[in-house]
């Protein structure tokens, strides 16, 4: 199991002021979360390749990610700003989010390009188990440190301690909450606990349009010796998320 810098600790959440649009309305970071399988093809991750090395998913949320994975023999960790909450209190809030969210796609299906279910509802039931496998492993493996309350734009682990680093629907999605110093931050950070590739997906927001700070960060995290990719990937739940934005230190 990887060693930690330093204790966790969890942070405020930002001042959130809504934004209506077009796109769905994400007035702050929802508890929500996927399954190992959609990681997979949102990611494209080769799950044979990753047995026995570390892999860290950040703002993991309820994602059932991590315990399928250390099923794998992958060690996996994740790491969210509500870990360090009881399982009861964390259960509450999935049902709070995913309520929420699930009726904003069904009133906007018209977002939802659904390649890899065959409907919204075989999404939310999908999506529903993997949050109930999360709950129940979190209550027994949180003290064993596999689940780690923190959050982005300072993680709590060594430098290069992962080989792999996921972050799903995290910084593009939610664009609107983190001004482009802290995207900037967060980049340089998830490479810094790296130490091989940074995957992050999608690179769009909630109205399928690609994040608009994007040539300049890429710019900036290179000046910073990181060299960035954007990669196509075999996977849209929703239109315009098709593509991650990959990050490694660059060659000297």
């Amino acid at each position: 199991m990887p060693a930690l810098a330093l204790a966790p600790a969890l942070r405020p959440a930002p001042r959130i002021v809504p934004r209506p649009g077009p796109g769905l309305e994400l007035p702050a970071v929802s508890f929500f979360g996927r399954s190992l399988a959609e990681y997979a093809q949102c990611f494209a991750l080769d799950l044979a390749a990753l047995k026995g090395r570390d892999v860290l998913d950040v703002g993991a949320g309820p994602s059932s990610f991590t315990v399928e994975a250390c099923a794998r023999k992958i060690d996996a960790v994740a790491i969210d700003p509500l870990y360090g909450e009881g399982a009861e209190a964390l259960a509450a809030r999935v049902e709070t989010d995913y309520t929420r969210m699930f009726g904003q796609m069904r009133a906007k299906r018209r977002l939802f390009r659904l390649n890899s279910f065959s409907s919204l509802a075989a999404a939310e039931i999908d999506r529903r188990a993997a949050a109930q496998r999360f709950i129940a492993d979190y209550e027994a493996r949180f003290y064993h440190g596999r689940y780690v309350g923190g959050a982005l734009p300072r993680l709590p682990f060594f430098d290069g301690t992962f080989d792999l680093v996921l972050c799903a629907h995290l910084l593009f999605l939610h664009a609107a909450q983190f001004d482009f110093d802290w995207h900037l931050a967060a980049g340089r950070e998830l490479v810094r606990v790296s130490a091989g590739e940074v995957r992050i997906h999608p690179i769009c927001g909630p109205d399928g349009k690609p994040y608009p700070g994007l040539v300049r960060l890429r710019r900036e995290l290179r000046d910073a010796g990181i060299a960035s990719e954007v990669r196509a990937v075999d996977y849209e739940f929703f239109a315009g998320a098709n593509t991650m934005l990959v990050l490694r230190r660059a060659a000297p």
